[in-house]
């Protein structure tokens, strides 16, 4: 019996000096343990924008492939390749000497014709010359000025002039070349104005008006933004790719541009002001967002928040964090709310001009 109670008693202060052990170690694990030094970041104000990103092809304001109306030989070649040209600006003469003569000949059978109905007009106001044949007169005066237009016409065919201002393409035919209508000469591009036609999802339509900005980019021209405004909408949504096609105007005075560019394109469908953080201070569980504040003493606080808006790097706040509050964006892996820590500010960076502003889900 004896040995027994003694075996109960040792095992009683075994448990008490482990219980002790263990109690005086976690004192002095929490006596001891480091003060964590996180980056942090103040919320603040800054512009965003909510916008659609799309890719577009270019195309110039106005566009011809330059071909004959009718079958003749090439007498004169008036161009360059790339040349830029005025409107009504002669590019390819034809050969037009018959054409001419017909003109003349036309000419003189109208003036024929008038000098004797002129000589002719007083005789019948006395009654000497009966009517008809002042009729005759008129009648022959009206086919001969028909055939002097006939004439003309077939003489400004052989002179192929520019319709409109631009930049002429590459020649395709030579001097003596026998063209025929359909032949391809040259092409003309009037790229002062470029037209940017770019698909955009169905669900994006309420947000589309004449007259929103654009912002285009091209690969020839790194990082360049071109500034552009929707002009047209089409009146149809494609079956298949559940897409409206959205055309814009960029402005293109250095005739930088050409057509048949892919380029990348920013519908901005609105612009605000906004309280933002760097995306990397949120801390998703389950369907609700999360950030650790410090507080003026240096001390971790979880906060539940609200989201909008987001960019590549930056979330847009609604609710939960107010203007200047300190945020944890580096070092949350390390700390638990009450933590006391010591803080680093982080660098501040552009917002603008990230990636394209997306619903956060």
């Amino acid at each position: 019996m004896k040995k027994i109670i003694i075996i109960v008693l040792i095992g009683l202060a075994v448990a008490a000096g482990y219980q002790y052990y263990v109690n005086s170690n976690v004192v002095t694990s929490k006596k001891n343990k480091a003060v964590v030094n996180v980056v942090v970041a103040k919320a603040s104000i800054q512009p965003i924008r909510d916008e659609v990103e799309a890719l577009g092809t270019s195309k110039a304001n106005e566009s011809i492939t330059v071909t004959p109306k009718v079958s003749e030989v090439v007498t004169q070649v008036n161009f360059e390749d790339g040349d830029l040209v005025e409107q009504g600006r002669l590019i390819i003469q034809l050969q037009d000497s018959e054409q001419r003569a017909r003109v003349t000949v036309a000419k003189v059978t109208v003036e024929d014709h008038e000098r004797e109905l002129n000589r002719i007009r007083e005789l019948v106001t006395s009654q000497t010359i009966a009517e008809l044949e002042r009729d005759r007169l008129i009648t022959l005066i009206d086919t001969a000025k028909a055939e002097l237009a006939q004439a003309q016409s077939a003489l400004h065919d052989r002179r192929i002039t520019a319709p409109f201002a631009g930049a002429l393409g590459l020649r395709q035919v030579s001097v003596g070349a026998l063209v025929s209508p359909g032949d391809p000469i040259t092409t003309l591009d009037d790229i002062s104005v470029i037209k940017l036609d770019f698909s955009i999802p169905e669900r994006f339509i309420q947000a589309l008006e004449i007259g929103k900005t654009v912002e285009a980019t091209a690969v020839a021209f790194d990082d360049e933004l071109f500034i552009g405004k929707v002009v047209s909408i089409d009146s149809r949504i494609n079956p298949r790719t559940r897409t409206v096609i959205v055309r814009a105007e960029i402005p293109n005075p250095k005739l930088r541009l050409l057509p048949g560019m892919l380029m990348k394109v920013k519908l901005i469908k609105q612009s605000r002001e906004a309280l933002i953080l760097p995306e990397s201070a949120i801390i998703p569980i389950q369907d609700r967002q999360y950030v650790y504040l410090v507080n003026d003493e240096g001390v971790v606080e979880k906060q539940q928040v609200s989201i909008g808006l987001r960019k590549r790097g930056w979330v847009e706040i609604l609710d939960g964090v107010e203007l200047e509050q300190e945020v944890i964006i580096r070092g949350i892996l390390k700390v638990r709310p009450d933590d006391k820590v010591t803080v680093t500010y982080s660098e501040k960076f552009s917002f603008l001009n990230e990636a394209s502003v997306e619903p956060l889900v």
